[in-house]
């Protein structure tokens, strides 16, 4: 099977403004699909910014909303999938607001779309709901993907629980912030050691209101080891997602076949 070429869009765009974001997207995804990729993910909140603060009320979109329809153009237009993060309006709960994550294919079509789970910092927990689904999936190039959002990938359970569903490729899309470096350069490398998995962390860069958000994003393999990482400022960074690499390292290191569940019942 052939390798997923992924790339990582590094980028706080423009705080508040749906259409500059939107620009920014299409101009990355045609730079991606340059270089081959078959997979763009922006990161958490792209489409609106981050430190949008009561803004987020007028800012948010359903899932099918104008900004979906727009990312849909831009995959279609340039050939690959699209992941990205925005809030969410619920349109069938009044007022119910999600960090929210989404992934359109290559062809237009909504593949997968994720809630997160684990909210981070006073703004979040003040303005959203955390969704209760931890692991949702979609298949994109025959590499089976999941999704989760920023905090989320820093409780080992939430990403054991991809990798026992099968997750070849989990994407991130994040907002970590200053002093959190140890994230993306530890952690998210350990992750998809410990769950043999590759991990793609698309961070937000530099200042936006009260917050600093550190870059570093990173396109982790199963051995721990970074194919792409980028700096402190915009980027965009590609790596490949490689099946045959994955199966190897999943038979040299047989972590989740030698688990014992039965030991792990007072975790939860």
């Amino acid at each position: 099977m052939p390798a997923l070429r992924t790339a990582l869009l590094q980028s706080s765009g423009e705080l508040g403004d749906a259409a500059a974001n939107l620009k920014i997207l299409d101009e990355a995804a045609a730079r991606a699909a340059a270089a081959g990729a078959g997979l763009l993910l922006a990161p958490e909140l792209f489409l609106t910014g981050y430190a949008i603060g009561a803004d987020i009320a007028r800012l948010a979109e359903p899932a099918d909303g104008p900004s979906a329809r727009a990312v849909a153009a831009i995959a279609v237009r340039h050939g690959l999938a699209v992941g990205y993060g925005y809030p969410e309006r619920d349109t069938e709960r009044h007022g119910v607001l999600y960090n929210s994550a989404q992934l359109i294919g290559a062809d237009g079509a909504p593949l997968a779309h994720y809630r997160k789970t684990h909210l981070f910092g006073d703004f979040e927990l003040r303005w959203f709901t955390p969704g209760d689904l931890a692991v949702v999936q979609a298949e994109v190039d025959g590499i089976t993907v999941g999704m989760m959002i920023c905090y989320d990938v820093e409780f080992p359970e939430n990403v054991r629980a991809h990798a026992l569903a099968g997750t070849d490729l989990l994407l991130v899309p994040t907002a970590l912030m200053h002093p959190a470096e140890i994230v993306p350069q530890s952690v998210v490398p350990v992750r998809a050691f410990e769950n043999q998995l590759y991990i793609a962390y698309a961070n937000r860069t530099g200042p936006e209101g009260a917050f600093e958000f550190v870059g570093l994003s990173a396109l982790a393999g199963p051995d721990g080891v970074a194919r792409a990482r980028a700096g402190r400022g915009e980027d965009l960074v590609i790596g490949d997602v490689d099946p045959d690499f994955l199966a190897a390292s999943r038979a040299e290191n047989p972590y989740l076949r030698d688990r014992r569940p039965g030991l792990y019942g007072p975790l939860v």
